[in-house]
């Protein structure tokens, strides 16, 4: 599909964004007190996002109607991705006046990001001027990929709580903690094989796979957050449960709103 002036400007915020994430991160790492190996991983996943970016900037300018809830989950997850990276002074309530100028930016970006793809009626337009084979109505999309994002949501705390296996500073006993994680990468394999599977099924309609996500979305959103605070503390809930519990609610309010929308319709 040809470019639209709205797509252009929206693919150029788009790459603005992408490189205020690496500027951001790259301030904030180096403006850090004492960045151990929990900074390392944080940030290694938030420039991931920067892949996440360019993939967005494809949708758009293919107009696949997939790029609005992909550019909104997108969009809230890197601000807290990138806000549980701002770590205060040491001895101060707030980190550097640079570091919270640039996340200020950068959540000004993706708010932007946000509103272009959702309020404006030439991005719409564009978005849905695209000839597709099926019809999948906007909240299945949605529901499909807040689900699929859930891996890396898991993924990242649970790599930074095997950190705490080697620190002194761990919350509980070696042997505790390792049954956690246990635990977690448990809740890792089943979110990583189960989603992609069911909410395939369930851009098709299928009923049993709704359950199936919906099932799933309960127990994550009430098990990846006690495992944040059980083995991180209140700042793990904070910086790693507080992004997943967002996009598990967004998962099945979309799921609530699609009940009974015919999809998966030749067009």
């Amino acid at each position: 599909m040809p470019p639209t002036a709205a797509s252009v400007w929206l693919r150029r915020l788009i790459a603005v964004t992408a490189v205020a994430i690496v500027v951001v991160e790259a301030v904030n790492l180096v403006t850090a007190d004492d960045p151990g190996y929990a900074l390392f991983v944080r940030t290694v996943w938030a420039l991931l996002r920067v892949i996440g970016f360019l993939v967005l900037m494809r949708a758009v300018r293919f107009g696949r109607a997939g790029a609005r809830p992909f550019g909104l989950i997108l969009a809230v997850t890197t601000v807290f991705a990138v806000a549980r990276l701002t770590e205060p002074r040491e001895g101060g309530l707030l980190p550097r006046i640079e570091v919270l100028v640039g996340f200020a930016v950068l959540a000004l970006l993706c708010g932007a990001v946000v509103v272009l793809l959702y309020r404006s009626d030439a991005v719409a337009a564009h978005l849905s001027g695209r000839p597709v084979r099926r019809h999948i109505p906007g909240w299945v999309l949605t529901a499909r990929v807040c689900v699929l994002a859930y891996s890396a949501l898991v993924l990242v705390p649970l790599l930074v709580g095997v950190g705490t296996l080697f620190s002194d500073d761990r919350r509980y006993p070696v042997p505790v903690t390792m049954a956690l994680l246990a635990v977690w990468v448990a809740l890792f394999v089943v979110v990583s094989f189960l989603l992609p599977f069911g909410s395939l099924f369930v851009l098709m309609g299928k009923a049993w796979a709704r359950w199936l996500v919906g099932l799933v979305s309960v127990l994550v959103l009430v098990v990846q957050p006690w495992l944040c605070y059980t083995v991180l503390g209140p700042e793990g809930l904070l910086r790693d449960g507080v992004p997943l519990i967002i996009t598990a609610i967004l998962a099945m309010v979309a799921l609530h709103r699609s009940r009974g929308v015919q999809t998966w319709v030749r067009a």
